[in-house]
């Protein structure tokens, strides 16, 4: 398995290793002790797996947990996603600051998001299968989501190049407040 960090040090791309031939492929998509040994991070257990579908141009996110924070492990096994990591971490040297990757049933990538991170993704394909395993159960009280489109994070989402003129949103999502007046983590 290949690392790679992010400009967000703690935020990694993942890339496993891949056998493909004429019949098609075969990828270990999860191997705790793989993971443990290419990332360093040997405390790391998952608790829940999660999969979404959604149609080009939908945008989900930007969302974390305040308590119960989940650190999450993203990929996508259908189509194509813009995916986003942003730092929710108050005393960080970089909060409010975001990293982006694109993740298809093609490039294989995962992406590695640890807890204190709020994350979001744009369907690019036609329709995307997003799966994704994380270290805490969902606990829909400690929700929270900051704005996808907060100029003060500043994310350059692919719309224009993925031509979407408009993301498809949830209420929650819209409603979502600014960096600038959302709950972040403190610690």
């Amino acid at each position: 398995m290949k690392v790679t960090p992010t400009a967000l040090p703690e935020v990694l791309i993942l890339e496993p290793r891949v056998f493909g031939d004429a019949r098609g492929f075969f990828t270990e998509s999860y191997n705790a002790r793989v993971f443990a040994e290419a990332t360093g991070l040997h405390d790391v257990e998952f608790v829940q797996d999660n999969h979404s579908r959604s149609g080009q141009g939908v945008l989900r996110g930007l969302h974390y947990q305040l308590q119960q924070p989940q650190g999450k492990l993203v990929r996508v096994v259908r189509g194509a996603v813009f995916d986003v990591a942003v730092d929710m971490r108050r005393h960080s040297p970089r909060f409010g600051r975001w990293v982006g990757v694109e993740l298809s049933e093609h490039n294989h990538r995962q992406l590695w998001l640890p807890e204190g991170f709020a994350h979001g993704f744009l369907v690019l394909s036609e329709q995307a299968d997003f799966v994704y395993k994380t270290t805490d159960y969902y606990a829909a009280p400690h929700e929270r989501a900051v704005r996808w489109d907060d100029p003060a994070i500043g994310i350059a989402w692919p719309l224009a190049q993925a031509g979407i003129q408009a993301p498809t949103l949830s209420e929650k999502d819209r409603a979502a407040p600014l960096l600038a007046a959302a709950d972040c983590f403190e610690a």
